[in-house]
């Protein structure tokens, strides 16, 4: 597991509270339509809610949400995070979308009390995935939050449920 980025260090995204997933993360005719292919979800990430928002993130900028991110039908927009190489903080989320986004393979983590008001839109922001340690390097803040959940970390690290499937499947055949 050590391959993986559980450290990320890039610009911080601020999203309010109540941010759904359909039409606020990814257009809901992506949804419906049910497809996954990164390479035509990214262009799509956020466009309504932050146009141009995939042209300008970059691998290891920081998603910083309000309460009760991601309602609604979800998935889609997961995918496209995690192929972008963002992390994902929310003050609060769903059961239903915090599984979703680890099924994905996206780092995230959840509850994060408070934090849209520990940052502001581009601060420079590292966060440990596997540890919750979250530094804000402009405001000079240092927190913890809890990680991901040391049983999760394998399913994250190998890019979600489908990657993990196939690593099992694979070390059965040995």
């Amino acid at each position: 597991m050590s391959e993986y980025p559980w450290q990320l260090r890039g610009h911080c995204y601020l999203l309010g509270d109540n941010v759904p997933h359909p039409g606020g993360v990814i257009p809901l005719s992506l949804i419906t339509a049910r497809e996954t292919d990164p390479a035509v979800l990214i262009p799509h990430l956020f466009s309504e809610t932050d146009s141009g928002f995939a042209e300008r993130v970059r691998p290891g900028d920081l998603i910083v949400t309000g309460k009760n991110f991601g309602m609604g039908p979800k998935g889609c927009g997961y995918i496209a995070m995690q192929a972008l190489g963002l992390g994902l903080l929310c003050e609060s989320m769903s059961v239903q979308a915090y599984r979703e986004a680890i099924s994905t393979g996206l780092a995230v983590l959840n509850p994060c009390p408070q934090i849209t008001t520990m940052c502001a839109m581009h601060d420079d922001l590292e966060v440990n995935f596997q540890n919750g340690l979250f530094i804000n390097h402009t405001k000079n803040i240092r927190l913890e939050f809890p990680a991901i959940p040391k049983e999760l970390q394998e399913l994250v690290s190998k890019g979600g449920n489908t990657a993990w499937l196939k690593f099992w499947q694979e070390s059965q055949k040995k």
